[in-house]
């Protein structure tokens, strides 16, 4: 499931660059938090649709980044060692001890 969310995240950022990039830089795109002389959305609000679809993408996105985050946190108990079975047929080596029974101190 992972997999499938981070080839989304990658899709999304893609998407958001190129809508960003395509948007004037007086347009209320994501720019417009970033010191814009105009304000948010000005009297008629959002009404393009570059800045409508980054706005989507945008909340895709972060959307996507909590899923991932969440599915990442599902995985943090679990190891691919738990996984892992031991199928080697290799027995230890043992050293046969000798104890001298006839010596004295």
């Amino acid at each position: 499931m992972t997999g499938i969310l981070l080839f989304i995240q990658i899709i999304l950022v893609v998407m958001i660059v190129i809508a960003v990039l395509l948007q004037k830089s007086s347009s209320i795109g994501l720019g417009a938090y970033s010191g814009s002389n105009e304000s948010v959305f000005g009297a008629k609000g959002p009404g393009t649709f570059l800045a409508k679809a980054t706005f989507l993408i945008g909340f895709l996105f972060i959307v996507n980044t909590v899923a991932l985050g969440y599915f990442y946190a599902q995985q943090k108990n679990h190891s691919v060692t738990d996984e892992m079975v031991d199928t080697n047929n290799i027995v230890a080596p043992t050293v046969n001890v000798v104890h001298d029974t006839n010596t004295t101190k």
